[in-house]
């Protein structure tokens, strides 16, 4: 597979950028295209980027705790403008509280997305999913 070129960002009025570099860097290092948007990334900036640049996937990030509200709608604005095969991910600390990650991904699943991610994600773990998920995608389409 060539490499796909994914978006990735810190949706919404977050502004936590460390962990945004580590995975542009690490992404980048496993063989993908990253566009990084950086922080405080409207769900429109994320969807115009995924277009421009043929993304296979979107990967959202939180760590404000506000990335329930700000993820609302996202997968439907995918499929309004047209992405409606687009890969979706979310992760880091996004809800407020101690949710357990079990209800935190099931309402990320309901909102359209095909992952979620705690804050101590294994990378190595999520670029392999990430890259089994693409590879599937593309299957299916063909």
């Amino acid at each position: 597979m060539s490499d796909p070129a994914i978006v990735l960002g810190v949706i919404g009025a977050d502004c936590h950028s460390v962990g945004n570099k580590i995975m542009d860097v690490f992404f980048s290092g496993e063989g993908f295209r990253v566009v990084n948007l950086g922080v405080m990334v409207s769900q429109l900036e994320f969807v115009d980027a995924a277009i421009e640049t043929d993304a296979a996937a979107i990967l959202v990030s939180s760590l404000y705790g506000h990335g329930e509200i700000d993820c609302q709608g996202l997968r439907d604005l995918c499929i309004e403008k047209g992405l409606d095969r687009i890969i979706l991910y979310a992760g880091g600390n996004l809800v407020v509280g101690k949710t357990p990650g079990a209800e935190v991904e099931e309402k990320f699943r309901a909102m359209g997305f095909d992952r979620v991610f705690r804050p101590d994600v294994d990378l190595k773990e999520a670029a392999a999913l990430l890259r089994s998920d693409i590879e599937a995608r593309r299957a299916e389409a063909s």
